[in-house]
């Protein structure tokens, strides 16, 4: 393996530990200070409905830490199967849950397995059918041509191996299936201490 590899690798390990503990601490600390909208306030400038916001767990709208919204093009049909990629506290994934109904199917994927907990807790709370699945983006814990639609928010832009990322994408959706994604994108090239500092990946 070449230096520059090795030295690849050790950054993404960094900024892969700081992303958990990022945003394990939005989910643990709502109330905290951060240098991103989170939260209702977050949820609400985006667009989500506010009548979703009072139905579903204060845990999940609290914790909430997207980048915009995937339910304004998601047109989740009732009976769908739905992925939802970096499902966190499990927000997207409860009110996706209420359009694909009791017939339908909400996985959600999560790197850290403490997320995956207290998204299905908060999921039970309402009584939506939602599992979470601990896993890589890179590597889709799904079995191919399962989902009828993928949705994430703010999260394939945390991925060292995008391309890799939207591979897995549509390996696990069915043939027809659609994506309905909300991200940052940059139009120019970031500078090298931008790219190295964990802190504004975790955002």
């Amino acid at each position: 393996m070449t230096d520059s590899a090795t030295a690849q690798e050790s950054l993404e390990a960094v900024l892969k530990d700081e992303i958990i503990r990022m945003y394990q601490d939005v989910a643990d600390h709502p109330d905290g200070e951060y240098h991103f909208y989170h939260g209702r306030e977050a949820a609400e400038l985006f667009g989500y409905d506010p009548a979703w916001l009072d139905r579903a767990p204060a845990g999940a709208v609290a914790s909430f830490a997207g980048v915009g919204n995937p339910h304004l093009r998601s047109a989740i049909q009732p009976g769908e199967t739905v992925v939802d990629l970096g499902s966190g506290a499990g927000l997207d994934a409860i009110i996706a849950s209420w359009s694909a109904g009791d017939a339908g199917q909400v996985i959600g994927v999560d790197l850290n397995p403490a997320m995956c907990l207290k998204a299905q807790a908060h999921a039970a709370t309402t009584g939506a059918r939602m599992e979470c699945r601990q896993g890589r983006m890179e590597e889709i814990p799904v079995p191919d041509a399962t989902a009828d639609i993928v949705i994430s928010n703010g999260v394939i832009n945390l991925s060292f191996r995008k391309r890799k990322v939207i591979e897995e994408v549509f390996r696990v959706l069915k043939p027809g299936g659609r994506l309905s994604i909300t991200d940052i994108v940059s139009a120019k090239q970031l500078s090298q201490s931008i790219v190295n500092d964990p802190k504004l990946w975790a955002s």
